[in-house]
């Protein structure tokens, strides 16, 4: 394990030149203190955790020192944003630090959110706040434990320094990390501004630094965006089927290595709600949760577009043509293992649809229903989760082609409970009890929010002591209003 000044910089992004990003150097929040770490993120670092507790760390973390050979830049992009084409956007609060390496091999960016004011702030103070910053620290943390792909996050380090939304709150830092900080909107923004040449730099720079596979193929940039479809496929499916709701999915909010990206209003479902929109901008429901899959199919259509001076029209159409189709594979084959399904048969598309349906008019709790489904035999289980459902008679006729389907699966019940305990969660990370951990933070309180992270670090494990984090949230829980404003 390394300490803070032993890490390996390669800064490949930087080295694009300033067509790509533009030198910036990050200004220092006061008072800097630590409010919350993650080992399991300084661990693709090759981090000492004890690195976490020294006087540096903060500082480094917070603007007031850099690595000599940090190279701290501003990226330009542009994007769609619900559905509207922005020109101009770029990192406004935030800086790619560097590209660490670690001792396998893998590459990191440093992308340190709330570093202040760049060219692309547009009339923003550059700052992100406390609250904010520890929902997307938890947040990225939190989805890689579910086997959601997800940028990550090293740190949030708080200040005193005072910073104006709807009230004064108190500006933070958060570091995050990802293999690539390349969006949808990079690709857009060279297209729309008719730089062929830093497109094609572009695009060379992303196919050898992330897709070297598909350097070999025919077509390497048809390839590419084979993968890139084939990823988002898996992710959207992801998000879908554990009820993560993005709330922004702006092409400019959309990775291209397919990861989720760029955290705001977003929210795990509580009760079922097929038309959730967690996003209080978000008036038309443009980014719910039922949408997020065409929504996804837009966005990859978006980046074709901008791919046509290297792709043909129709191999980017059939390549499209690709993405509804994975989605539906990775779809059930994750929901199958939520039921306790080891086996494909013709009919499960329409037992999950038929399940959801059900859950819909009784605001069942979706995360709460499949865990309890896998907590006793499933007779037993069927009985415990049924006074949730409004539909009794439906309930019933499902339950009983449920148990009809479990008769021709392998294995034992233990079995069946094994499996799916190890893929239903038992805490999930709930829009009230982020709130309740910054309530707390900013009150100078972080022990709530270290103490959240570690629970949604192993959600599939029962932690003793920790059963108030598995429990349904209260009304007020429901109804919280989460917007852009960060």
């Amino acid at each position: 394990m390394k300490a803070l000044d032993e890490l390996t910089f390669d800064n490949r992004f930087a080295r694009l030149g300033d067509a790509f990003s533009t030198s910036v150097l990050p200004e220092p929040i006061a008072e800097p203190r630590l409010v919350v770490a993650s080992e399991a993120a300084m661990a693709l670092l090759d981090l000492e955790p004890t690195q976490a507790h020294s006087p540096v760390f903060a500082e480094l973390f917070s603007g007031h020192k850099l690595w000599a050979e940090a190279e701290p830049r501003a990226m330009v992009y542009s994007g769609h944003q619900f559905g509207s084409y922005n020109p101009r956007l770029g990192d406004g609060r935030g800086l790619l630090l560097g590209e660490v390496r670690n001792d396998a091999g893998q590459s990191w960016d440093l992308h340190l959110k709330g570093a202040g004011q760049t060219p692309y702030s547009r009339m923003g103070d550059g700052r992100a706040v406390l609250r904010s910053s520890i929902r997307e620290f938890l947040a990225s943390e939190a989805l890689p434990a579910l086997s959601i792909p997800s940028s990550r996050a090293l740190c949030v380090i708080g200040s005193s320094t005072p910073v104006w939304r709807e009230t004064q709150e108190r500006a933070a830092m958060l570091l995050r990390l990802a293999p690539s900080h390349v969006r949808f909107g990079h690709f857009e923004y060279f297209y729309y501004t008719r730089q062929p040449e830093q497109q094609r730099i572009l695009a060379e720079h992303v196919l050898n630094t992330h897709f070297a596979e598909c350097r070999d193929a025919p077509e390497p940039y048809l390839a590419m965006f084979r993968s890139i479809v084939e990823r988002n496929a898996d992710l959207i499916a992801r998000w879908q089927a554990y009820g993560f709701c993005h709330g922004v999915m702006n092409t400019d909010n959309m990775s291209i290595l397919g990861i989720t990206f760029d955290f705001g209003p977003y929210a795990f479902l509580d009760d079922f709600d097929a038309n959730f929109i967690c996003n209080h901008s978000d008036d038309q429901g443009r980014y719910s949760y039922s949408n997020q899959v065409p929504i996804a199919h837009w966005n990859l259509s978006a980046l074709a577009q901008a791919l046509t001076p290297f792709i043909s029209v129709e191999a980017l159409k059939e390549t499209l043509g690709l993405f509804l189709p994975l989605y539906e594979a990775h779809y059930l084959d994750l929901m199958r293992r939520r039921l306790g399904l080891t086996q494909a048969e013709e009919d499960d598309t329409q037992l999950i649809e038929r399940l959801l349906q059900l859950m819909q008019p009784g605001a069942v709790d979706y995360t709460l229903f499949f865990r309890q489904l896998g907590d006793q035999s499933a007779e037993q289980a069927l009985q415990v989760v049924r006074d949730d459902f409004i539909d009794l008679a439906g309930f019933d006729l499902w339950s009983a082609d449920y148990l009809a389907r479990l008769q021709r699966e392998p294995g034992n019940a233990e079995g069946r409970r094994e499996r799916m305990h190890a893929v239903n969660p038992l805490y999930i990370l709930r829009n009230y009890l982020a709130q309740r951990a910054i309530e707390a933070a900013e009150g100078g309180d972080y022990e709530e929010v270290r103490r959240l992270h570690q629970v949604l670090s192993k959600p599939f494990e029962e932690q003793p002591g920790m059963q108030a984090y598995a429990q349904r949230p209260p009304e007020w829980g429901k109804h919280l209003e989460i917007s852009c404003s960060s």
